[in-house]
């Protein structure tokens, strides 16, 4: 009597198969069915992990059910191409020996011998096989690293998806390249990450007019490939609904140092979690003489306002997007608690909140939004009818403004380290306070001297209009706020008791750079 034929699986996977031809798969079905039927076996399924690479985490299903399957005895041999598609890191390397030694499983290849894990020498075969493989992708990614790095070096655009506003070959896309500057100066002049994306998906309220309604990104790409699809002659692929824009793919166009002209490179840093994450800061390529490679392709902002909006979300206490970041009140966190201690004489100068119709700091300050907000808008109308207007404000993009980033982020860096170091219990309470309160003072220095040196967009929209007052008067919220920051600072004191109407003494407007001198 005969025995009974063995129940043969085709695995098949190819790295890469975006346009989803199914060429390279199809071929390797057709070679492992040839062996199958060669060999007198029965045909136990096929496994089919379609353009899957052979790096990162992604997850292979048709790998996982092979696996399933095998633990369940309905497979007694699997065949695949060669042993690299079969294996595609080495914890999936021993996953597939480990089961074909429990279960008695033949691997064999239509281009190479078989495996039979069960026998050391078998074993020995697959580990082989396995750390040639390994090789194989790690020469690789070595290779196109190093060429990923000398295209940056080159200041020429990087390979992949392309970023909006831009073509793959780093020219400007005319209508995406305005809604890339407008989602910075609505950034800059206070938008929340949560309003800007409901700007672009054409939600947008009165507070940030400038940013233009856009099909989602991811929408448009799809577009495009089928477009290319289609003078190629062949059948279009689906196309993504186009949904609202979401908060963190505005976050990735404000982090992108492209849109300063920086050419980038970003090798994954792999964290002690095991983890890959990556600073966009960090991305940017340098010179041996540590200054940015610029690019070919041409920048969408200024520099100075990148590294601005980089100092912006970076602040700790920046309220995240869950919260939201809008403000529905001109001095709402922009206008200051004038309150002075009368035993040492130290101002408050905390934010001052919006509460019903009033402007308040607890404890201290009390006062009607309206009178204030008048008082301050047509101290503002005036300076802006002066004509030595332009000469107060600096233009964005001065020189300094990167070293003040730079010290910012060293100084928040030793806040960071001392907190590390007091969680381990290498340093006291009273040494992480010192350290910290030394840092935020020298934070809160440089921030002053960034805010008098690079006010944005945002204002410069109105500072540089032809008719100054009429663009203040015109411009929404965070513009307006954004102006005010720029040209003054604004305490607010408490009313004097028994007094009636509103008196101008009670708020002290402080020029900025002789703003409002």
């Amino acid at each position: 009597m005969s025995a009974k034929p063995r129940r043969a699986a085709i695995y098949l996977r190819i790295s890469q198969d975006r346009e989803n031809t199914r060429l390279g798969v199809d071929r390797h079905r057709e070679d492992a069915e040839a062996l199958i039927t060669a060999r007198g076996w029965t045909p136990a399924g096929v496994y089919e992990d379609n353009d899957i690479s052979g790096v990162g985490k992604q997850k292979r299903p048709a790998f996982e059910r092979l696996l399933t399957d095998i633990e369940r005895g309905l497979i007694n041999v699997v065949v695949a191409q060669e042993w690299p598609r079969l294996e595609r890191n080495r914890a999936d390397g021993v996953r597939i020996i480990e089961a074909a030694q429990r279960h008695e499983i033949l691997l064999t290849f239509a281009k190479g011998s078989d495996i039979d894990c069960t026998t050391a020498a078998g074993r020995l075969s697959a580990d082989l096989f396995s750390a040639i493989a390994r090789n194989e992708i790690e020469v690789k990614a070595e290779r196109q690293s190093r060429a990923q790095r000398q295209r940056a070096e080159q200041g020429r655009p990087p390979k992949g998806v392309r970023p909006l506003g831009y073509t793959l070959k780093g020219e400007v896309i005319p209508h995406e390249a305005r809604a890339v500057e407008a989602i910075y100066q609505a950034f800059t002049a206070g938008a929340s990450l949560r309003a800007i994306a409901a700007a672009l998906s054409g939600k947008s309220g009165p507070d940030i007019p400038n940013v233009p309604p856009l099909p989602r990104h991811s929408r448009t790409l799809a577009l495009e490939r089928n477009e290319k699809r289609a003078a190629d002659g062949r059948p279009p692929r689906p196309v993504p609904e186009d949904r609202a824009w979401a908060p963190s793919t505005v976050l990735g166009i404000l982090r992108n140092p492209r849109y300063a002209g920086y050419s980038t490179y970003s090798p994954p840093t792999v964290q002690p979690d095991g983890g890959k994450r990556r600073s966009w800061r960090a991305t940017i390529l340098r010179s041996d003489s540590g200054e940015p490679v610029c690019s070919q392709w041409d920048s969408l902002v200024p520099e100075a306002t990148w590294w601005a909006v980089q100092d912006r979300l970076d602040d700790p206490n920046r309220v995240t997007n869950r919260v939201g970041t809008d403000r529905r009140h001109l001095g709402s966190g922009l206008y200051l608690c004038g309150w002075q201690d009368p035993d040492t004489g130290k101002v408050c100068g905390k934010p001052v909140r919006a509460h019903s119709m009033r402007y308040r700091c607890e404890g201290h300050v009390m006062r009607l939004r309206e009178h204030i907000d008048t008082y301050v808008v047509e101290t503002i109308r005036a300076r802006l009818a002066r004509p030595d207007l332009k000469n107060i404000v600096p233009a964005p993009d001065h020189p300094r403004l990167r070293a003040i980033s730079d010290e910012i982020t060293m100084h928040r860096g030793r806040i960071a380290r001392a907190q590390a170091d007091y969680d381990d219990e290498i340093i006291e309470g009273r040494d992480l306070k010192r350290i910290r309160d030394k840092a935020e003072v020298s934070i809160a220095a440089l921030d002053a001297e960034r805010t008098r040196l690079s006010t944005g967009t945002g204002p410069h929209s109105v500072l540089d209009a032809d008719d100054p007052v009429a663009a203040f008067d015109d411009a929404d919220l965070a513009t307006t706020r954004s102006v005010i920051r720029a040209l003054c600072t604004v305490h607010i004191h408490s009313h004097p008791r028994g007094r009636k109407g509103f008196d101008s003494s009670t708020v002290t407007i402080t020029p900025r750079a002789r703003a409002l001198d």
